[in-house]
């Protein structure tokens, strides 16, 4: 759902005149009042004073607005099958999207109707069902950032909905975006009351859709892995991450920004807040500066219940914990790795040389793993490798007991890329693993850096470290687009 924010940016350069007035006509904003009395409280200000910004991204199938065309929804209102939501962090150099299922049962507060009355709070019911509450072309998305908001204890300071017809424009206004299958998919797929297997909708690999096409791509559930939900998740992280690299690749063009900051806005529906293009200005440009590698997207821990998905506790609980935290989802605190940037222009004497980056570092891909159960190890590993220009894929930790010493595995043909990768970690031991080259980082790597005291893990609002099976899922917005794209 981040073409909303790319629609916003789009407004930067567009900020005058009739231009303006069209795109600040083009805006609908949903009910204020609608959401909860008892919400939690705002983040507070780091050191800086800046504070992070969680924004609630929701895909509608609304039938309003030509959207029953494209495939919009029934004669039972508008739902949501895609939710994000966007933790901007304070740094406003950091942001991590959270996919939440939409088969996740959770408890639903009471949401306004539109006759003005309120519902009973519902438990264990589909998380996409807020969206539906009232049963109207619109959809409800008050009632879903109320049920966001209960499930996270996050405040959501604003929600931005886009329908289909304004996804299709969007796309086709950057050109089209690159996106992957791991196998062909048939109209079958796409419409399993179709009967039969149908023409061809989609080729194996990569290709370039726009429109009706990204759409069906991002649509698309059956024919592919097990064909749940879940795997069509991965796929929309995908391609928002391609969009996201695609509309900063064709820089502030306004030929190309007026037709897609006048899709965009056409297309959204937002909280009051963020009612006004002055307003969706103020956002993008606190967004313009993240770099593609920083933005990151996961989903919630879940499993399945049934034919439903129940969220993972405590697992959930933690990576709720660290965005309140305002932590990335490596363990750092990000207003603290700003700061120390900040302050870092005085020269320094480093503990150890630096080695000189290698341009045939680029190409070795690393995974680094935090074995010791500190907070901040792994992102001083990352920045170890980052130093020497090694691509380092994801940061995360490590499963099992605490490592004593620093280990490099390595898969089938990159024992040479590991023993390089091991002489930036003193002491450490190279030894066969699983794909990839993998660091996991031990107490002696943890000795010789010590985390500065704000990323202490003693401090009170240090969250406990998140288990890779949650940030060892994460894909970054600079990944490889045929990656991750299914599950199952």
């Amino acid at each position: 759902m981040l073409w909303a924010t790319a629609g916003c940016t789009a407004l930067l350069v567009l900020a005058g005149g009739a231009v303006y007035y069209r795109l600040n006509g083009n805006i609908t904003t949903f009910d204020g009042d609608a959401l909860s009395k008892d919400r939690p409280a705002a983040a507070a200000p780091d050191a800086q004073g800046r504070t992070p910004v969680n924004v609630l991204l929701i895909g509608s199938d609304s039938r309003g607005n030509g959207n029953s065309n494209l495939g919009g929804g029934g004669d039972d209102g508008a739902r949501s099958d895609t939710a994000i939501l966007l933790h901007i962090y304070a740094d406003h150099k950091h942001a991590v999207g959270i996919s939440i299922p939409r088969d996740s049962l959770v408890d639903i507060p009471p949401c306004k109707l539109p006759n003005g009355t309120w519902t009973k709070p519902q438990t264990k019911v589909m998380f996409n069902s807020a969206f539906a509450v009232g049963n109207t072309d619109q959809g409800n998305p008050a009632c879903t950032q109320n049920a966001v908001e209960k499930l996270t204890n996050l405040r959501v300071d604003h929600t931005i909905v886009v329908d289909f017809g304004g996804f299709a424009a969007m796309t086709s206004a950057v050109g089209g975006v690159e996106v992957c299958l791991p196998n062909a998919v048939y109209e079958g797929d796409l419409n399993p009351n179709l009967g039969h297997k149908g023409k061809q909708i989609f080729a194996k690999g990569k290709q370039t859709v726009e429109g009706q096409s990204a759409l069906d791509y991002v649509r698309v559930r059956h024919g592919i892995g097990d064909g749940s939900d879940i795997g069509r998740t991965k796929r929309q992280q995908a391609f928002l991450s391609s969009l996201i690299k695609q509309v900063k690749s064709r820089g502030m063009d306004p030929t190309t920004l007026l037709p897609l900051a006048d899709a965009a806005t056409k297309s959204l529906t937002v909280d009051p807040d963020l009612g006004s293009a002055a307003k969706l200005m103020s956002f993008a440009l606190s967004v313009k500066d993240v770099d593609l590698h920083d933005v990151k997207f996961l989903t919630a821990p879940w499993r399945y219940e049934g034919p439903r998905v129940a969220l993972v506790h405590p697992d959930v609980d933690q990576l709720w914990a660290a965005l309140k935290a305002d932590r990335t989802i490596d363990g750092q605190d990000a207003s603290a790795q700003s700061a120390s940037a900040t302050d870092s222009a005085a020269p320094s004497t480093p503990a150890a040389p630096s080695p000189t980056p290698a341009a045939k570092n680029t190409d070795v891909k690393v995974a680094v793993l935090n074995g010791t159960g500190e907070t901040g190890v792994g992102g001083k590993g990352a920045e170890t490798l980052k130093a020497a220009g090694y691509t380092v894929t994801t940061v995360g930790n490590a499963t099992g007991k605490a490592r004593s010493t620093t280990v490099v595995e390595y898969g089938t043909g990159e024992r040479a890329a590991a023993e390089e990768v091991a002489k930036l970690f003193p002491g450490a031991t190279v030894q066969p693993g699983s794909r990839g080259v993998n660091v996991v980082l031990g107490h002696d790597f943890a000795a010789a850096n010590p985390a500065s005291a704000t990323a202490s893990p003693g401090a009170p609002n240090s969250p406990a470290p998140l288990p890779s099976s949650v940030s060892g899922t994460a894909r970054s917005a600079d990944d490889d687009p045929c990656a991750n794209v299914s599950y199952g």
